[in-house]
């Protein structure tokens, strides 16, 4: 049925059991696995107005440190995969909201599911911040396995 899962993961508990989920389905189907993390970018453009003008002289320090976290994200899910025997890619996506290089990526990579983690939020937190589930759920044409 599968033969392509995105997995998408923030490296957050929750976003694990999506991991976890998607990885043992991919194995169940054998299919190809791609597991996906999103750096978004720092918006430097209120720096000064809000006193934080030291972010721009820290943007190395932070953007290593966005780096190594996605390796080590990317890292711990190839780890899992290879403990049940699936084969999986490892994608980092940097400096684009999670939503559109979820969409982009899984058409990019030809992939026909994508399985991803709820962040739990309630209708109003919904509401006023958004929901990264939602938005690819609202634009993307290939099925979505929301894990809770």
């Amino acid at each position: 049925m599968y033969r392509h899962i995105l997995i998408a993961t923030d490296g957050s508990e929750l976003a694990g059991k999506g991991v976890e989920h998607g990885l043992t389905l991919a194995a169940r189907l054998q299919a190809r696995a791609t597991v996906l993390t999103v750096s978004e970018p720092i918006n430097t453009g209120f720096d000064d107005a809000l006193g934080w003008s030291a972010v721009g002289t820290s943007l190395p320090e932070f953007q290593t440190a966005r780096e190594e976290a996605a390796r080590k994200v990317l890292a711990g899910a190839s780890v899992q995969a290879g403990t049940i025997g699936v084969d999986a890619a490892t994608l980092h996506v940097a400096d684009r909201y999670a939503a559109e290089a979820i969409v982009e990526a899984a058409e990019r990579e030809g992939c026909d599911l994508i399985v991803m983690a709820s962040h739990g939020r309630r209708a109003l937190g919904r509401l006023l911040l958004g929901s990264q589930t939602s938005e690819v759920l609202a634009r993307c044409g290939v099925p979505v396995l929301v894990i809770r």
